[in-house]
């Protein structure tokens, strides 16, 4: 059996598994297969979900769904903060972003939901 895994192309669910000679999304149900030109995956293409599972890209609006304390900061970023023109990065923290009164900053996709 082949070492290699490939993560889903439709969802990005990373627990895709093969099934004889295809490969299988347990979340979406897409059945493809990995050799296929259709379903290669774009090089330099970032897949962030939010914490609804809404794909998000570059420049679109979040709002945050949970009071994030900041480091450094007397103040955390409270529920319900409103984020514009985010940007799409490789990482832990896989959202750049401005936020008022705080700056120039990292969020995790898993504290925001799409707007």
């Amino acid at each position: 059996m082949s070492e290699e895994n490939y993560p889903c192309p439709a969802c990005a669910c990373d627990y895709a598994y093969p099934l004889d000679n295809l490969w299988v999304c347990p979340e979406c149900a897409l059945e493809w297969d990995p050799k296929s030109e259709e379903y290669a995956p774009a090089s330099d293409e970032i897949i962030v979900k939010d914490s609804l599972g809404n794909l998000l890209k570059n420049g679109d609006s979040v709002q945050i769904i949970k009071d994030l304390p900041v480091k450094g900061a007397s103040k955390s970023i409270k529920v319900g903060t409103k984020v514009t023109n985010i940007k799409l990065v490789n990482g832990d923290h896989n959202i750049d972003c401005k936020i008022s009164g705080f700056g120039s900053m990292g969020l995790k996709s898993e504290f925001v939901k799409k707007i």
